[in-house]
């Protein structure tokens, strides 16, 4: 039975969401009867039996039927799965690499991204946690890497977003820092003007974290731009990426930040919470420790960048 039979066949949007089943299913557990699929999508059984019929007859799963103790996965070929869902290609979303961390963090994932399912990967990179999150949400792109302290705070506030891989320590940045213009201070204090970019998640959450109980005013810039207004003196302070102003020689004072969250620092794979299977998928593909292997590489300067 050939694949483009049964999707157009009149129980192929059935197949499909089924197929998106198995790929989340392990081999050797059990999976979900006829009739619980049958209830869950409010289907007739014989439609899912049906379903379940042409998905083994095209070898994409194989079942071992136990009697009362139900069916469990024996086999099941992500390949074939992949072509009923229809995915042939994975895009992800990431920061602009300005830094060799991010720019191995970029290479790594290219690398890992490679596959024997015949999916070609590809990376575009855009500015600001939001803004990655909020094109992930409309399917434009399939996965997003965001700091851990910002997949928190998007899960927390709209429970949209699931977090599929985690990269630990350092693999987002090696710190947040808060920087002056004039290099006499060592802390914000009452009465300055601190750069805040309320598009940037991390930024705006350690920003405000930082000046808790602070009377400061806070200047609204793109993240891109706080930087130069510390050191042109438009405003007094701002927290800031630690690898950006050591890898550009700034003349500016920093000071390290005591209040930092760890999550701040790690970068984490996120999807979106309706596409739970490419969570599944990005996790048989994907190997971090593989990623972060690369990204010490690109940052001991032993391999150039590629992405």
């Amino acid at each position: 039975m050939k694949i483009s039979d049964v999707l157009l066949s009149k129980n192929g949007h059935v197949t499909i969401t089924l197929a998106k089943e198995f790929l989340k299913c392990q081999v050797g557990k059990r999976v979900p009867t006829v009739s619980q699929f049958s209830e869950k999508y409010q289907l007739a059984r014989g439609t899912v039996q049906n379903a379940l019929t042409s998905l083994q007859q095209c070898n994409a799963i194989k079942l071992d039927a136990k009697g009362h103790k139900g069916s469990y996965l024996v086999k099941k070929n992500v390949a074939i799965l992949l072509k009923f869902i229809g995915i042939n290609s994975i895009v992800g979303v990431m920061p602009l690499p300005y830094s060799k961390r991010y720019e191995g963090l970029a290479s790594g994932l290219m690398v890992t991204l490679e596959n024997n399912f015949d999916i070609s990967p590809a990376m575009a990179f855009m500015r600001g946690a939001k803004n990655r999150t909020r094109m992930l949400l409309t399917n434009r792109y399939d996965f997003a890497i965001i700091s851990k302290i910002a997949a928190q705070h998007i899960i927390d506030k709209d429970d949209n977003i699931i977090i599929a891989l985690s990269f630990g320590p350092q693999s987002y940045l090696s710190e947040y820092v808060v920087i002056f213009s004039d290099e006499k201070h060592t802390e914000i204090k009452d009465g300055m003007r601190v750069g805040i970019d309320n598009e940037y998640v991390d930024q705006k959450f350690l920003t405000e974290k930082v000046c808790k109980e602070k009377n400061v005013t806070y200047v609204n810039y793109d993240y891109s731009q706080i930087l130069q207004r510390v050191i042109q003196g438009d405003i007094d302070a701002a927290i800031w990426n630690k690898d950006e102003i050591e890898e550009k020689l700034c003349d500016v004072k920093y000071y390290p930040i005591e209040i930092l969250s760890p999550e701040a620092n790690e970068a984490v794979l996120v999807v979106s919470k309706e596409r739970p299977e490419l969570a599944t998928l990005l996790n048989e593909i994907v190997d971090p420790k593989a990623v972060i292997e690369i990204q010490q590489l690109v940052l001991k300067g032993k391999i150039t960048p590629s992405y």
